[in-house]
C-alpha cells in the first residue's frame, strides 16, 4: 500500500520544502535570555538583548514561515509574542494584517524581512486603513504556558510548538532568527513553569522545619528554657501561616491552569456555536473584493512584495486548511446548499439531483427490498437509579495498585461488546448492494463510490458515543442473522494478548471480512487509537477492495466534554480499474466545519475520474469527471450527488447515544436464545445486567468475568485456537473456517464451551 501525498509548488522563499511531519524534534536548552538580531527602530545591533520586560510588557514580533498544508506549503505569517500568548497573523489575502511602525510600536523585531516590511508600509499613505485592519483578530493564538517547544535537528531554521492538541511548524528565515524565537519562547514558558506529576501529587501540609540553630543561639545569649520554647512556638506559628498561603496561591495557580487547558480544547466548540459560516463568506467576499481593488492602485513596491509571496494567496481563506484535494466548504456551507438536517425545511422537492431520485428506480430498490422484521425502538426502562462517578475519582482511588488488576465500573461502558461494534459498522450495507449491482450493469466507477461511501459510513455512529464497549472474553462470539438486511455476520475474540477481533459477513452478491487490533498511545489528557489490519470486500464476480481504518482519538479525558474524531488518510485499492484515496481531516481548534472527507477515484493510469466529499457523521456526495481537486469552478450544487446519508436518530434516545440499528443489537428477539452458542455476546450477564439498569449486578459480574479472564493469556499460550476463525500463515490475517451457520440450524454447540458460568475449582485446569 504505497503512500500519496500531494505537493504543489510554492513560492520561492520557502526553500527547504519537506514535510513537517518527517521531521523529528528535540528539546532545545534553557536560556535566561533572549538575543534578537534587530529590534524595532532599525538599528542593526547585533546579538542586543530581548530584556524580560520585552517578554512580559510591549512583545516581540517579526515575521516567520508557517506550514499550512502540502497544497500550500510554507506561507509567511507576522507573530507577536506577548503577555505568554504566542499570536500569527496573515500579511496577505483576506483579513490580513498591515505591519507598520504602530503595530509594533515599542516592541522588538526579529529578523531583515521583518524591518523591510515595517519600512514599506511606513511609506503608504494610507493610514487609516493601515490601523484598522492591524486591529483584526489574530489567525491563531498559542498559549505557551500549556506548549512544549521543539527544534528540528535537520533544519537550522525550523522548529515546532504542541499545544497537547495540534502542532505549529514553523520556519524562521534564518538560523540566528530561529535561536533569537525558540528562546524567547522558552524564556516565556521557564516565567511561568508547569509543575510536575510528583510536585502535583506530593504532600504540601507536612514540611519539616529545625530550631536548633535558633536554640543554639538564644542559649548562648543566656535565655531560660521557657523563653526558648516560646521563640520556637513564635517561630512555628509564622512558619504555619506562610505555609497555609502558599499553598492557596498553589491551589490557585492548578485551578487557573487546568482552567486555561479547558478553555483550549473547549475553543472549537464555542467557535461552532457562535460563527454564522453565512455571513462570514459574504464578509470575506466583500474584504477580497475591497482589496482587489485596492491592489490595482497599490505602489510598484508593494505590488512587487505581494509577488514574490504568490499570488495565489489572496484566495487563502482557511489558514490550517490541511486539504490537498479541494475545500469541502465550498459545497457544504454555499447559500444556496442547505443542511440535510434541517427540520423546518420540506425534503421534498428540496433536493432535485441530491436525492434518490436522480437513481435508476431498480438502483433505488436495492437493498431496500427485504422482509421486514419487528425489532426494538428502545432499551428496557433502568431498574435502579444510576450512580454518578468520575474518571479522576477511580484512577486517585487506585493510585498505588496493579492496574492489571483494577476492574473499572460498568458505568463506563456501552451495553454492548466490540464484537457487537464490528456488526453496527454495517448498518449502511445496502450501499454494498448497490455497489454490486452497479458492477453488474458494467459502471465499475459508481460502483467504488459507493464502496468508498460505505467505508466512511463505519464512522457514523461513533459520534457522541463517549462510553467504551466491553472487551469481549477469548472465545466470546457474536452472529447477526439479519433478513432484514440481507445479510448473515459473524464476529469471534481470536486472540487476547494481543487483542483481536475477526469478523465475515455475507451479503447480496458479496462477502466483507478483517480483522482488527487497536495500537494505544495515551497523551495526557486524550488517547489516540491507531488501528492494525486490513478489511477486504469481494464480489461475486472477482472484484476485491481493500483498506484499513484511520486514526481515532478520544479527547478531554481529564477535563471538558468528552469527544472524538478520526483522521489520516484511507487508500481503498480495487484489484481491477479504480481506486480511491479519501482524506479524513483532523479537528483543529479554530475548526468551524470538523468531520469533513474528501477524496479523489482515479483509474489505473492514475487519472482522476471523480471527486468525494462529505463529512463522517452526516452523508458523502461525489461529482463525476476529471476535475482540477481545488473545489473552484463549480457554479452549483447541481453538479452534485448524494451517496449516502445517516439515518435519523431513534425515537427514543439512550444515554449512550445509540442509533437506531444499535439499539437492535443486543436484542434477544423471540426464539433467538435457543439457537444461540453459549459464547454469544447477547448471553454476557454484566452486558445484560446493565442494559436493564441493574448496576450493582452487572458491577459484580464484570469483576467475575475479569478475573476469570486473567487465566486467557496462560490459555493461549497453551496452544488454545479460535473456533470459527483461522489464520492464514502468509497474510498473518484471521479468515472465517466456515461451519457456525450449519452447527447453527443442527443446534449443534458441543464444542463451544459456557465461558460465561463459574470457574471451576481447579483454575489452572480451566479449558476452552
Amino acid at each position: 500500500m504505497h503512500i500519496f501525498c500531494c505537493v504543489s509548488s510554492i513560492s520561492n522563499h520557502s526553500s527547504s520544502l519537506k514535510a513537517p511531519f518527517a521531521t523529528d524534534f528535540s528539546m532545545p536548552p534553557s536560556s535566561p535570555t533572549v538575543r534578537s538580531e534587530h529590534s524595532h527602530n532599525h538599528n542593526s545591533n547585533s546579538n542586543s538583548e530581548v530584556k524580560i520586560n520585552d517578554l512580559v510588557g510591549n512583545g516581540i514580533s517579526g515575521i516567520l514561515y508557517k506550514w499550512v498544508n502540502c497544497g500550500k506549503g510554507w506561507r509567511p505569517r507576522w507573530f507577536v509574542l506577548q503577555d505568554g500568548v504566542l499570536s500569527y497573523y496573515k500579511i496577505q489575502g483576506p483579513g490580513k494584517i498591515v505591519v507598520n511602525s504602530e503595530t509594533v510600536k515599542n516592541s522588538k523585531v526579529i529578523g531583515e524581512e521583518s524591518l523591510r516590511i515595517i519600512s514599506r508600509n511606513n511609506d503608504s499613505h494610507d493610514h487609516h486603513h493601515n490601523l484598522q485592519l492591524h486591529r483584526r483578530n489574530p489567525s491563531g493564538e498559542i498559549h505557551l504556558k500549556v506548549s512544549t517547544i521543539g527544534e528540528s535537528k535537520s533544519d537550522d531554521k525550523r522548529f515546532s510548538i504542541f499545544t497537547g492538541i495540534k502542532r505549529l511548524h514553523l520556519r524562521a528565515e534564518t538560523r540566528e532568527d530561529r535561536v533569537a524565537w525558540v528562546e524567547a519562547l522558552q524564556a516565556v514558558k521557564y516565567m511561568f513553569p508547569r509543575m510536575s506529576n510528583s510536585e502535583l501529587m506530593s504532600p504540601v501540609d507536612h514540611v519539616t522545619i529545625s530550631t536548633e540553630k535558633l536554640r543554639h543561639r538564644l542559649l548562648e545569649e543566656g535565655l531560660s528554657e521557657v523563653a526558648i520554647q516560646d521563640s520556637e512556638q513564635i517561630m512555628k506559628n509564622e512558619f504555619t501561616t506562610l505555609q497555609h498561603q502558599l499553598v492557596l496561591l498553589k491551589q490557585k495557580e492548578l485551578t487557573l491552569v487546568d482552567t486555561l487547558r479547558q478553555l483550549e480544547t473547549e475553543k472549537v466548540d464555542l467557535e461552532n456555536t457562535v460563527v454564522d459560516e453565512s455571513q462570514r463568506q459574504l464578509n470575506d467576499e466583500e474584504v477580497s473584493s475591497r482589496l482587489r481593488q485596492e491592489k490595482s492602485n497599490a505602489s510598484p513596491s508593494e505590488s512587487e512584495y505581494d509577488s514574490e509571496r504568490n499570488d495565489a494567496e489572496e484566495e487563502e481563506t482557511d489558514d490550517d486548511d490541511d486539504n490537498p484535494f479541494f475545500d469541502t466548504r465550498d459545497f457544504l456551507s454555499s447559500s444556496s446548499y442547505k443542511s440535510e438536517w434541517d427540520e423546518n425545511l420540506d425534503d421534498e422537492g428540496l433536493y432535485a439531483v441530491e436525492s434518490d431520485e436522480d437513481l435508476d428506480p431498480l438502483i433505488r430498490s436495492v437493498g431496500t427490498s427485504y422482509p421486514y422484521v419487528k425489532r426494538r425502538k428502545k432499551l428496557p426502562d433502568p431498574v435502579e437509579k444510576e450512580k454518578g462517578i468520575s474518571l479522576w475519582s477511580v484512577i486517585k482511588d487506585n493510585i498505588g495498585k496493579d492496574l492489571t488488576k483494577v476492574c473499572l465500573p460498568v458505568y463506563f461502558n456501552e451495553p454492548l461488546s466490540s464484537l457487537q461494534k464490528c456488526c453496527e459498522e454495517m448498518e449502511y450495507s445496502y450501499l454494498l448492494d448497490r455497489a454490486y449491482e452497479w458492477g453488474r450493469r458494467g459502471n465499475s466507477l459508481m460502483r467504488i463510490l459507493n464502496v468508498a461511501a460505505f467505508a466512511v459510513s463505519a464512522y457514523a455512529s461513533t459520534e457522541g458515543r463517549i462510553c467504551k464497549p466491553f472487551n469481549p472474553l477469548l472465545g466470546e462470539t457474536y452472529e447477526a442473522d439479519f433478513p432484514d438486511k440481507g445479510l448473515r455476520f459473524i464476529s469471534e475474540k481470536v486472540s487476547h494478548h494481543p487483542m483481536i477481533v475477526a469478523c465475515h459477513c455475507e451479503g447480496t452478491g458479496w462477502k466483507f471480512w478483517g480483522d482488527s487490533n487497536l495500537k494505544s498511545k495515551f497523551r495526557g489528557r486524550s488517547i489516540q487509537l491507531d488501528p492494525v489490519g486490513i478489511l477486504t470486500l469481494e464480489f461475486d464476480d472477482g472484484e476485491i477492495f481493500q483498506w484499513s481504518k484511520v486514526t481515532t482519538s478520544i479527547y478531554n479525558l481529564i477535563l471538558g466534554k468528552l469527544y472524538c474524531d478520526h483522521y489520516g488518510t484511507m487508500y481503498i485499492q480495487g484489484n481491477r480499474e479504480h481506486s480511491c484515496k479519501l482524506k479524513f481531516k483532523e479537528q483543529s481548534i479554530i475548526d468551524r466545519n470538523p468531520h469533513q472527507v474528501q477524496g479523489i477515484v482515479q483509474d489505473r493510469n492514475g487519472k482522476t475520474v471523480s471527486t468525494i466529499f462529505g463529512k463522517w457523521d452526516e452523508s458523502m456526495h461525489y461529482v463525476s469527471g476529471e476535475h482540477s481537486g481545488k473545489g473552484r469552478g463549480y457554479d452549483s450544487v447541481s453538479e452534485t450527488h448524494r451517496l449516502w446519508k445517516r439515518s435519523k436518530p431513534p425515537k427514543f434516545p439512550t444515554r449512550y447515544n445509540f442509533t437506531r440499528f444499535a439499539i437492535t443489537l443486543n436484542e434477544l428477539t423471540p426464539g433467538l436464545k435457543e439457537k444461540l452458542p453459549p459464547t454469544d455476546s447477547r448471553l454476557r450477564p454484566d452486558q445484560r445486567h446493565l442494559e436493564n439498569g441493574e448496576f450493582d449486578m452487572a458491577n459484580s459480574e464484570k469483576l467475575r468475568l475479569e478475573q476469570q479472564q486473567r487465566q486467557a493469556r496462560k490459555m493461549q499460550e497453551s496452544g488454545w485456537k479460535p473456533r470459527w476463525f483461522g489464520r492464514d500463515d502468509a497474510s498473518g490475517s484471521y479468515r472465517y473456517l466456515g461451519g457456525y451457520w450449519e452447527s447453527r440450524e443442527q443446534r449443534n454447540w458441543d464444542s463451544c464451551p459456557d465461558i460465561f458460568g463459574q470457574l471451576p475449582s481447579d483454575q489452572g485446569q480451566l479449558t476452552f
